[in-house]
């Protein structure tokens, strides 16, 4: 494993970033951050179009309140490497989350995420019951279990254009995306136009940050097969969970200004989640709701797991 020195990114964006760290598990290369060593073990995991930088405001405030974070990037995406075995799908980002949790000395977690990281988390939660203890989950994807609320399909919903392209069409979408600029201008569009995000929470800064990972264009396509994974247009590494109710204690926090996540979200996760509180609606976040709403998620976080969270020095539970 190698650190690098916490610095400045090499964006715009006015923030510090941690340190970031590497290890290799399963084979693949991951990047992560990891702060506050010796308090409760708690995994961050982004989504797509992210990186671990959506992340970036909460890290620090959340080692401080007594979480051991780790903040990783997924294999493909950020500063993590591509997968040599050509997997980019729920079960191996679980899996690649497992191991890198157990390589730094966790048999269980805290998690939350969004989007595909919170698919992730509920994956890892299924695959090894007992290591997920609980879990907050923002706007991201449910199974439909019987006898609850459908979802939509995408065909018909003018939202998801860009998930039908990226999961039938990858090779075609990124041979358009044939420059650094247009990769990152494609991007841009989530955190702005397309209406993913509450309006103004990112500045062209913050948006200059969040894109320039995808400036390579590896690293895009790899992000394509997710979707390609989840339609099964690309061969899974294995078959993820099956679609059932989730009994890991869940808090789910949904922002309503995000117009790719359906509005019946809410009903969805009570649907999937026995052992629930909320979900909440959360006024000016949308999809991204860590950036969105930095500090209603750490409070979200210490009052969900106080009773696990020991003074910074003691003993953790």
């Amino acid at each position: 494993m190698t650190v690098q020195h916490r610095h400045q990114p090499a964006s715009s964006w006015a923030g510090p970033e941690p340190a970031t760290h590497r290890a290799e598990v399963r084979g693949v290369e991951l990047a992560y951050w990891h702060e506050g060593r010796g308090g409760v073990p708690l995994l961050l995991l982004h989504g797509w179009p992210e990186t671990r930088r959506i992340w970036a405001k909460v890290v620090a405030p959340l080692a401080d309140a007594g979480f051991e974070v780790v903040a990783p990037d997924l294999r493909g995406f950020g500063d993590s490497g591509l997968a040599p075995d050509g997997f980019y799908d729920r079960p191996s980002y679980a899996q690649d989350c497992h191991a890198l949790l157990v390589h730094l000395g966790h048999d269980w977690c805290i998690a939350s995420g969004g989007d595909v990281g919170g698919a992730v988390i509920q994956e890892l939660g299924l695959r090894h019951p007992g290591f997920v203890r609980r879990q907050v989950l923002m706007n991201t994807v449910v199974p439909t279990v019987e006898g609850g609320p459908q979802e939509f399909p995408r065909e018909h919903r003018p939202t998801a254009d860009y998930y039908l392209r990226q999961a039938r069409d990858a090779d075609g979408l990124a041979a358009e995306l044939d420059t650094p600029e247009r990769r990152r201008a494609y991007i841009a569009g989530f955190y702005t136009h397309r209406l993913w995000g509450a309006p103004g929470a990112f500045t062209a800064a913050d948006v200059d940050y969040m894109t320039e990972p995808y400036a390579d264009g590896a690293k895009l396509r790899a992000s394509f097969a997710n979707y390609e994974s989840s339609m099964q247009t690309r061969p899974l590494s294995e078959p993820p969970r099956a679609p059932t109710q989730n009994p890991v204690e869940t808090l789910v926090l949904y922002g309503p200004e995000d117009h790719v996540v359906q509005d019946n979200f809410p009903e969805r996760c009570e649907a999937v989640f026995p052992n629930l509180v909320g979900p909440f609606v959360v006024p000016r976040a949308g999809h991204f709701l860590q950036w969105e709403r930095p500090e209603l998620l750490v409070r979200t976080l210490v009052t969900f797991c106080r009773d696990l969270l020991a003074p910074r020095g003691a003993p953790s539970s």
